[in-house]
């Protein structure tokens, strides 16, 4: 998430990560975050308003919980951005009981293995300074995916386009929504449960998804 509160990102559907990560490490990337399970659980009001306005309440727990609201994004070239506020809570449980306290009601529960790194990129301008890059290295129940968060466009195609990643090939979708696609060919799967064990010995390809891989 950049300074000004906008969460500005890409993502890409890729057959091979650790040809990503061999080449994070000749730009000399910097890992922030080594591989950790992710818990996530959305919420929405009885009445799906955050649903039907794009909008996202979510818990998520990794190696710290935290609580994110987003607004609603915006695509421009297959890049996302949307207001993200988020902060840490002391106690997950406690939490999760907080938000359903206040009527909201958990809608989709997901998880996912991340990687993240970060490098620096100076910024163009008669005052040129270091802009941060993450890159986000996601497996999920059905299929991996890199995500590159910036401060622009720009900046976030020059790390795929340098991590030979097919720029035309950006998921202008979230994970949510590329689930939304592969329960409609696949009635017998829960809707509200992409998890490991949920997705245990299914073969998932690009075409499911409706997406098309970014490295090959």
């Amino acid at each position: 998430m950049s300074a000004n509160g906008q969460e500005i990102e890409a993502k890409f559907y890729v057959h091979n990560l650790d040809k990503i990560r061999a080449h994070l490490y000749e730009l000399k990337a910097q890992l922030i975050q080594s591989r950790v399970l992710e818990t996530n659980i959305r919420f929405d009001l009885p009445d799906a308003q955050f649903s039907s306005q794009g909008r996202l309440l979510r818990l998520r727990r990794d190696t710290e919980a935290r609580l994110t609201y987003k607004s609603a994004s915006k695509n421009e070239e297959g890049v996302l951005s949307r207001t993200e506020i988020e902060f840490t809570v002391e106690d997950y449980d406690k939490a999760k009981q907080f938000i359903e306290a206040l009527g909201y009601q958990p809608i989709f529960h997901y998880e996912k293995y991340r990687m993240t790194y970060v490098i620096s990129q100076p910024s163009e301008g008669p005052q040129p300074s270091e802009g941060l890059t993450h890159i986000m290295l996601d497996e999920l129940p059905f299929g991996k995916f890199v995500e590159i968060e910036g401060e622009s466009i720009e900046s976030i195609r020059a790390v795929a386009d340098t991590l030979n990643l097919k720029w035309d090939t950006a998921i202008a979708a979230g994970y949510h929504v590329l689930f939304q696609r592969l329960c409609l060919s696949r009635p017998d799967l829960a809707p509200t449960q992409l998890t490991f064990t949920a997705l245990n010995g299914l073969k998932i390809s690009a075409e499911d998804l409706s997406v098309r891989a970014a490295d090959g």
